[in-house]
């Protein structure tokens, strides 16, 4: 395991995984990246009520959970799954979750400003686009990532 790849997939070890929490939301992120890891590591530190659980995207698990996702889909935006499987991605997924997670809710009204989705998305996709130049690769033997270095 390189120095690069072993604080992501201890940090992965830490998250709550859907098998352990069947009855939580199920946040689907990208674990090749460092970016990703780290946010949805802070997410799980603020999820206090253990409502959500986690999968990497590149986790098999997700493909047969989740089939009508494609990887391309994933690799744009993360998802979130709420338990009654509707799927939000990108930026109305963290709007989503800062209604679930009482730390956040203080950014809630901020992303519920009308009209204003279309702005957190735009932010939301330029980040997403950009995370594997600021963020140093967990793993990207099989190529998958190559769409963001364009």
């Amino acid at each position: 395991m390189t120095a690069v790849a072993a604080p992501v997939k201890a940090a992965r070890s830490r998250l709550a995984d859907p098998e352990s929490r069947p009855d939580a939301d199920v946040v689907i992120y990208d674990g090749h990246c460092r970016i990703c890891t780290g946010g949805v590591e802070l997410l799980a530190r603020f999820d206090w009520g253990g409502r959500l659980a986690f999968l990497s995207l590149h986790d098999p698990r997700v493909a047969e959970r989740y089939p009508d996702l494609t990887h391309d889909q994933m690799m744009e935006e993360m998802y979130v799954v709420d338990r009654q499987g509707t799927k939000r991605a990108g930026a109305p997924a963290f709007r989503y979750l800062t209604r679930r997670l009482p730390v956040l809710w203080p950014v809630a009204p901020i992303m519920h400003i009308p009209l204003s989705m279309y702005l957190w998305g735009w932010i939301y996709r330029r980040i997403a686009r950009a995370r594997y130049r600021f963020g140093k690769l967990d793993d990207c033997a099989d190529g998958s990532c190559k769409v963001h270095f364009k």
